[in-house]
């Protein structure tokens, strides 16, 4: 908690920003005086500007003290998005993060999908191109001479194609 009391003692008090804006006398008892120093005076402006004087004087009062401190960093920040965005305030602030994060969290899924299919198909590359300690020539089994003549594939052989475009990611799950 800040305190002007030092300048308020002497005499020659400097109002806090509250009552600077106000156009009053800042008593040495002030409710404002500990949130809203002079030397922050848009921290007032914008909260005074969405919530008005007097609600947040009432505010502050019905309070304990312990606790006005977090109350005005809560009102000044409602107050500083109320300001950039005066219809949704702190919520379009919210939803704009939730959107976010549901578009990485696709990516993320997506991205998860390609490395288990790029997993899937290394598999199945080593094992039909005779890489493993057995080689299908030389086993004996009839399963391994059906495969020698033929063409190595892998056990799953389907491509994981995903619309991009209709995500709303872009051309390249990569790019920002």
């Amino acid at each position: 908690m800040k305190e002007n009391g030092c300048s308020r003692k002497q005499g020659a008090a400097s109002p806090c920003a509250a009552c600077k804006l106000l156009r009053r006398r800042c008593a040495q008892d002030c409710v404002f005086a500990p949130y809203f120093p002079a030397d922050e005076p848009q921290k007032f402006a914008n909260v005074h500007k969405v919530f008005g004087a007097s609600n947040v004087n009432k505010m502050l009062q019905e309070l304990p003290e312990h606790q006005r401190g977090d109350a005005v960093s809560s009102m000044v920040y409602e107050a500083n998005a109320r300001v950039r965005d005066p219809v949704y305030g702190c919520v379009g602030a919210i939803s704009s993060l939730q959107q976010q994060i549901d578009v990485l969290q696709t990516q993320l899924a997506l991205a998860q999908a390609e490395v288990v299919h790029l997993r899937v198909r290394q598999t199945a590359s080593i094992s039909n191109h005779g890489l493993s300690p057995s080689s299908p020539s030389n086993s004996g089994s009839p399963s391994s001479s059906r495969f020698a003549g033929s063409q190595a594939r892998p056990i799953f052989d389907m491509d994981m194609m995903m619309d991009h475009s209709s995500l709303g990611l872009g051309e390249s799950m990569w790019s920002c």
